[in-house]
């Protein structure tokens, strides 16, 4: 009998234990992907594209929640406070992360201290684009047009801080012209205005306007990136204009600071195993953007390299946001 009851009191011990353990494989719930941008830009069209295919791959269900304002602020903060276990990550541009310290006085998070980085993602494409009836055909003649009429072309952004805001800036800066810059709540409010001639000018990722473009209602300029575009081949870019102008933006995954190392470790394997998928692979490319492949490790060096680096870029170019 007091065999038979020890046996008995083992068995449901194991069988705690091992509900125990089975409660605690990462993850055993749907994950949020905080975007701080609106839907419609660059951000959003590639975290929808990895977040489905992670979820397959981690067999549980990754849900982005786009937070947008002040410029990718204030969902940035949202993730930088939230509980750090694996349940809110951030899938975040460069503009957000290593830009936005040097433009804003207060942004609500610390870019290192706050966050753990996970892995690197993809790049993306960003083009200045015009409406067709817009007299210039390219850059130079953009320039010339800007600076026989200094202070009267319109220029639309995604919103103040955003990076086609600050691409914009430099490129008045680096061309010697003078822009109005016309915020919007969102890149592809900002696309479709000027699509149907409300404003001439904008700087768009390609994610947010290979649509538009694709169907003639928005011609192309130049390429913002150093290299040419894949999307976008014939397209010059706008060093081979400017020379040394150019940006290429990078898009990665953080996690809140505190999270767990294995859950890091588990979750940068998983987005690894995402960005080898072919699938996923063909449809970044259609949006204009390319994979990225780096690890925690190299994802949080390139952080930490890049913030002094466009701390020089935003001093250099004057622009400032409260």
């Amino acid at each position: 009998m007091k065999t038979r009851y020890l046996a008995a009191t083992f068995a449901g011990l194991l069988a705690i234990c091992g509900n125990g353990q089975a409660q605690d494989v990462y993850p055993s719930r749907p994950v949020t992907i905080i975007v701080p941008q609106a839907p419609g830009g660059a951000n959003d069209a590639i975290a929808r594209i990895v977040t489905q295919k992670l979820s397959e791959v981690m067999g549980r269900q990754f849900v982005v929640e786009n937070r947008a304002g002040a410029g990718g602020n204030i969902g940035t903060a949202v993730a930088a406070r939230a509980k750090p276990d694996g349940y809110t990550l951030m899938l975040t541009t460069n503009s957000a992360q290593v830009i936005n310290p040097w433009l804003y006085k207060n942004i609500g998070f610390d870019p290192v201290k706050d966050f753990e980085a996970v892995a690197t993602v993809a790049t993306a494409g960003y083009v200045l684009v015009a409406h067709p009836a817009f007299p210039a055909g390219n850059v130079k003649e953009m320039i010339d047009a800007a600076r026989a009429k200094p202070g009267v072309i319109t220029i639309a952004s995604a919103g103040n801080g955003t990076l086609n805001h600050l691409i914009g800036e430099m490129l008045q800066r680096a061309g010697g012209i003078e822009l109005v810059h016309v915020p919007y709540k969102g890149a592809a409010a900002a696309a479709t205005d000027v699509a149907s001639g409300q404003v001439p000018l904008s700087v768009q990722s390609v994610p947010s306007s290979i649509g538009l473009i694709n169907a003639g209602r928005l011609k192309v300029l130049g390429t913002v990136n150093e290299k040419r575009i894949g999307a976008l081949p014939n397209v010059p870019t706008i060093g081979e204009t400017i020379p040394g102008f150019g940006s290429t933006p990078w898009y990665g995954i953080l996690a809140p600071a505190g999270t767990p190392r294995d859950i890091v470790a588990k979750l940068q394997a998983a987005v690894q195993t995402t960005l080898d998928s072919k699938e996923v692979q063909d449809k970044l490319a259609a949006q204009g953007c390319e994979v990225m492949k780096g690890s925690s490790a190299q994802f949080a060096a390139m952080i930490r390299d890049d913030l002094p680096r466009w701390a020089k870029i935003v001093k250099d170019s004057g622009a400032t946001l409260d």
